[in-house]
């Protein structure tokens, strides 16, 4: 009892905190327990469409000068995170499985003279997913990619180069076996 209590006035908390900023905006929005907003005071812009639907323990950053807009019927299951210091454009009717991930920034780093990374710095380039996808279970996608409208891409996958409209893409992973005696 007590936990459906603080889940509904975390809910509540969540909702609030979209409302009030004024660069948010958003329409019939439905939130799981444990989610987390992280809205910069300065960002450029979050839209979220009608039937948004976020599960459990899902966490979404959207830095300073920074965009997220979400079609309508978009639905986040459990784990998702959306990391977001450039621009994330995520089209209509749009499903992420379990613990998708993405990311439109990379640390930035030196390889030479000597090899550093900056805790602090990105390089960053926009994220674009089309209208009618699929991203299955522990999907990441990575800054700078395009998927085009009416795509799959199966569980597991690291996305890092543009997937062309009307593809499915196949986490292809040998599994070797060994015998011992």
């Amino acid at each position: 009892m007590l936990h459906e209590i603080l889940a509904k006035l975390q809910r509540k908390s969540q909702i609030s905190l979209l409302r009030k900023h004024p660069n948010v905006s958003f329409k019939e929005i439905k939130l799981g327990t444990s989610n987390h907003f992280i809205l910069h005071g300065n960002l450029k812009k979050v839209s979220i469409g009608e039937g948004g639907r976020f599960r459990n323990y899902v966490h979404v950053l959207v830095q300073q000068n920074a965009s997220l807009e979400i079609g309508n019927n978009f639905f986040m299951n459990n784990f998702c995170s959306i990391n977001c210091l450039d621009s994330i454009s995520i089209g209509d009717n749009t499903l992420f499985g379990e613990n998708v991930k993405l990311y439109d920034h990379n640390h930035a780093y030196e390889t030479h003279p000597n090899f550093k990374l900056y805790s602090s710095e990105f390089t960053t380039a926009p994220i674009k997913i089309g209208n009618n996808c699929w991203l299955g279970s522990n999907v990441t996608v990575l800054k700078g990619v395009t998927i085009g409208d009416n795509c799959i891409i199966g569980a597991g996958s690291t996305i890092h180069k543009d997937i062309p409209s009307n593809t499915t893409v196949i986490n292809h992973q040998e599994l070797i076996f060994k015998t011992h005696q």
